[in-house]
């Protein structure tokens, strides 16, 4: 069975739960609480040296961090990978942009905001995340408006990806008003076989 260190209220950690739950992939949860510096004790570090979560371990004791890697990993051979080789390219182009443009600002904001309860303290920070966020945002509703999903005609690991902090967006000081493809698109993926809420 597979084993996912977690933290419950993470994106990162909340896309692998999504994916294994629409796959019917068993697995264990582990807590690990960021806020009081469980993924930088020792035990921890001899699992993933970067101290950070998620951390997918395979059936056989194999260690994969990095949420984009351990999300690869799972769809292989699925539903959630397309088969040709330009669309796959094209699932790492907007998981590429997922941890470039949008997570940095969006998962940021909500971050500082939501998990900690610091916006006063981050206040000047969060406008430029806040601009950044949008502009991201912005090139997703592009996208969005004139197609269902992300890459080709089929829900995919792409969507995962953007789904996990674009949903709760809103906790991280984000407004999705002016963006009706965005939200057509949540309803959607809101709607697939196997979902399951974040538990956020």
């Amino acid at each position: 069975m597979f084993t996912l260190y977690e933290f419950a209220s993470s994106g990162n950690c909340y896309k692998l739960r999504l994916a294994m739950a629409q796959l019917g992939i068993p697995f264990r949860r582990i807590e690990k609480d960021i806020t009081r510096g469980e993924t930088r004790t020792a035990e921890f570090l001899a699992i993933n040296p970067n101290g950070r979560i998620p951390v997918l371990v395979t059936p056989d004791n194999r260690v994969l961090p990095e949420s984009s890697a351990a999300l690869w990993y799972l769809a292989r051979d699925s539903k959630l990978m397309p088969v040709d080789a330009f669309q796959q390219a094209q699932i790492l182009q907007w998981m590429f942009f997922e941890q470039y443009n949008h997570e940095p600002n969006i998962a940021t904001s909500r971050y500082w905001i939501h998990v900690l309860g610091e916006k006063q303290k981050y206040a000047e920070a969060l406008t430029e995340k806040q601009q950044k966020g949008h502009d991201a945002l912005s090139v997703m509703e592009t996208h969005l408006s004139e197609r269902d999903f992300f890459v080709g005609s089929d829900y995919s690991i792409a969507d995962i990806a953007l789904y996990a902090y674009t949903h709760v967006a809103g906790q991280g000081g984000f407004s999705l008003a002016n963006y009706p493809a965005i939200r057509a698109w949540l309803k959607r993926v809101e709607q697939q076989p196997g979902y399951v809420a974040m538990e956020a």
